[in-house]
């Protein structure tokens, strides 16, 4: 899988129905670490929830490569929209 079809996932993900917070946060984890590489910056503060949680989503992919995220993100949003009928 390449660049492509990360750009089709990323489209496609966009008509699913609303998933679970879980599901949200492996999807950003993956696509953080798909466009930006490894984690960068600060941990938020303990008051952050969202913040803390999007940022430990991103730090569980910390050494994987980039076409790795990408390849995965694709391969969920794959699994996803079939089981959505889509």
């Amino acid at each position: 899988m390449g660049q492509k079809e990360f750009d089709e996932a990323l489209e496609q993900v966009k008509s699913l129905p609303a998933q679970s917070p879980e599901v949200l946060l492996n999807f950003y984890g993956l696509f953080k670490q798909a466009t930006a590489g490894d984690v960068t910056g600060k941990r938020p503060g303990m008051l952050d929830f969202k913040g803390r949680a999007k940022y430990d989503a991103w730090v569980d992919r910390k050494g994987m490569s980039q076409e790795n995220a990408m390849d995965e993100y694709v391969s969920l949003a794959s699994r996803l929209l079939k089981e959505h009928g889509k």
